[in-house]
C-alpha cells in the first residue's frame, strides 16, 4: 500500500491554513463536494506541490440492503481519476431505507448509521464491496464509524466483522481511533480487543478526531481538540502495525492555524513511540458460509435498517431490542445535524427568519422525514412555512416566497393543491403526497465519519 505520510482532512473553510501548515504529506476530501473539472484552486495547488488528495465518500450507504447506486459510484471513479488519488474510502455504513424491499417510503438519515454486526448484514456488505470494487478504477478502503446505539442480537464483534469482510472482499481498511473510542464510551467495546481482532495489515490509513463528553455519551463531533484518550487508541494500533498514513480531521468550529498544528505534531509524537505490542492473537469465531447472497438476506436487512431510521427520523416506535433513551438521543442528535446543515447550503434561510429558524425548522423536522438530500430539504421546509401561512411578517413572508419561487416552482402550493396532495396520499401510501421535485445532489458533511 501506498505510503501515505502525516496529512489533514481539506475544508474550504481552512484551505489557506491547510497550504500554510509545515510536513503535509497528503490531504483527504469530500468527495460529494469535489467536481472533477473544476476543483477548487487550493486543491490544485496542492496537487501542484505533489501532495496527494485521496477522495472520501459519505453518501454511498455501502451498508445498505440495496446494491449501491451506479451513479454514485461513477461519480466516486470519476474523482479518483481527476485527482489521480491512490485510493477511494467509504464508510461502513447505511444512509438510507425504505422502498420497494419494504414496501414502505424511502427515507434518509442524512448521518452514517451502524450496520448489524450479523451474518446476514455481511453477505450483503460483501456482495456490495465486491460491486465497488468492480466499478472504481483504484482500490476502495472501508471505515469503521462511530455509533451511540447498539443493535440487539448482533453475532460477532467489530473486530471479527471487519475481519471476515476483509477475508472475503479484500478491501482495504481506514481505522478511525476517534472512532474505536466513541465506541468505547458509548457501547462498552474495548478499542484494544478491537485492535487485537483484525487485520491491521490491510489498514491504508488512520483517521484521528476530536469530540466531547457529555452526559456520558460520546459526542463524535470533528469539532473539538483532540483528546489524550483518542491519542491513547492511536498509540494502541501504533503498538501493532506502523501505519501507512495518519490523518487529522476536522469539520467546524475550525481553530486558528497554530493549533492545528499542534495537534499534528501530538500526533507525530504518539507515533513516534513504538511500545512492545501485547501479547495477543485474533479471536477466532464460527466460520458461515460464503455462498452468494440470497434474496432473503437483502429483504432481512432491509426491513431491520428501515425500522431503526423509522425510528430514528419519522417517531415511529422504537424496534424491539434497542435502547429508547439512546435512540432518543440519536434522533435529537440527527434532526440538530439536519438543522445545522440545511443553514449551510441554503443560508438565505436562517437570514430570512432569524433566530425563529432553528425552532421552526426542529418543528418541522419531528414529523417530516428527509427524503431527497439537503438541498430538497431546505426547499421543503420552505414549502411548510409558506403552505402554513408563515412566517407572520408578510414581508418576510414574500421574500420566502420569491426564495422558493426562484428554486422550485412558479409558486407556492394553494389551499386547493395541498388538500390534493392529501388525497393522493392517502391513496398511495406516500405521507407526504408530494410531487417530485427534480432530484438535487445531497452535500455531504464527514461528521461522525
Amino acid at each position: 500500500m501506498k505510503h501515505l505520510g502525516i496529512g489533514i482532512g481539506w475544508r474550504p473553510e481552512i484551505a489557506a491554513a491547510v497550504e500554510e501548515l509545515p510536513g503535509i504529506d497528503w490531504v483527504e476530501a469530500v468527495a460529494e463536494n469535489l467536481c472533477p473539472g473544476h476543483l477548487p484552486d487550493s486543491l490544485l495547488r496542492l496537487r501542484e506541490r505533489g501532495v496527494t488528495v485521496v477522495p472520501h465518500g459519505v453518501s454511498l450507504g455501502i451498508g445498505g440492503a440495496d446494491r449501491p447506486d451506479a451513479g454514485r459510484l461513477e461519480a466516486l471513479a470519476a474523482r479518483a481519476l481527476c485527482l489521480e488519488s491512490p485510493l477511494v474510502t467509504e464508510h461502513i455504513a447505511f444512509v438510507r431505507a425504505g422502498g420497494p424491499m419494504t414496501a414502505s417510503p424511502d427515507l434518509e438519515a442524512g448521518h452514517l448509521l451502524p450496520v448489524p454486526r450479523t451474518w446476514d448484514a455481511l453477505h450483503v456488505l460483501c456482495e456490495n464491496v465486491r460491486i465497488a470494487q468492480d466499478s472504481l478504477p483504484v482500490p476502495l478502503a472501508l471505515e469503521n464509524i462511530a455509533a451511540l446505539i447498539s443493535w440487539p442480537g448482533e453475532e460477532l464483534t467489530e473486530g471479527q466483522f471487519l475481519a471476515e469482510l476483509v477475508d472475503r472482499t479484500g478491501v482495504r481498511l481506514l481505522i478511525d481511533v476517534a472512532n474505536l473510542h466513541t465506541n468505547h464510551v458509548n457501547r462498552g467495546e474495548d478499542p484494544a480487543a478491537a485492535l487485537d481482532e483484525l487485520p491491521v495489515e490491510a489498514i491504508a490509513y488512520v483517521h484521528v478526531a476530536g469530540g466531547v463528553e457529555k452526559d456520558g455519551v460520546w459526542h463524535d463531533t470533528h469539532a473539538h481538540p483532540v483528546t489524550a484518550s483518542v491519542l491513547d487508541v492511536l498509540s494502541l494500533l501504533r503498538t501493532r502495525v506502523d501505519p501507512p498514513g495518519v490523518l487529522l480531521e476536522r469539520d467546524d468550529a475550525f481553530p486558528p492555524t497554530a493549533e492545528l498544528a499542534h495537534e499534528l505534531t501530538a500526533i507525530r509524537e504518539t507515533l513516534s513511540v513504538r511500545r512492545p505490542a501485547p501479547g495477543s492473537v485474533r479471536s477466532s469465531h464460527p466460520a458461515a458460509p460464503v455462498g452468494a447472497v440470497s434474496g432473503q438476506a437483502r429483504q432481512r436487512l432491509a426491513l431491520a435498517e428501515t425500522s431503526l431510521l423509522s425510528a430514528l427520523v419519522a417517531g415511529t416506535p422504537a424496534p424491539e431490542g434497542f435502547d429508547s433513551r439512546r435512540l432518543s438521543v440519536q434522533s435529537r442528535s440527527l434532526a440538530a445535524k439536519r438543522a445545522d446543515v440545511v443553514a449551510k447550503v441554503a443560508p438565505e434561510l436562517p437570514g430570512l427568519l432569524g433566530a425563529g429558524y432553528r425552532q421552526a425548522f426542529l418543528s418541522y423536522a419531528r414529523s417530516r422525514p428527509m427524503r431527497g438530500g439537503y438541498r430538497r430539504d431546505a426547499l421543503d421546509f420552505a414549502e411548510h412555512m409558506l403552505s402554513t401561512g408563515r412566517p407572520a411578517d408578510a414581508a418576510v413572508r414574500r421574500r420566502l416566497t420569491l426564495w422558493w419561487e426562484e428554486r422550485a416552482a412558479p409558486r407556492p402550493p394553494t389551499r386547493t393543491t395541498r388538500i390534493a396532495r392529501a388525497a393522493r396520499a392517502r391513496l398511495t401510501g406516500n405521507p407526504r403526497g408530494t410531487r417530485r421535485l427534480p432530484r438535487a445532489d445531497t452535500p455531504a458533511t464527514a461528521t461522525g465519519a
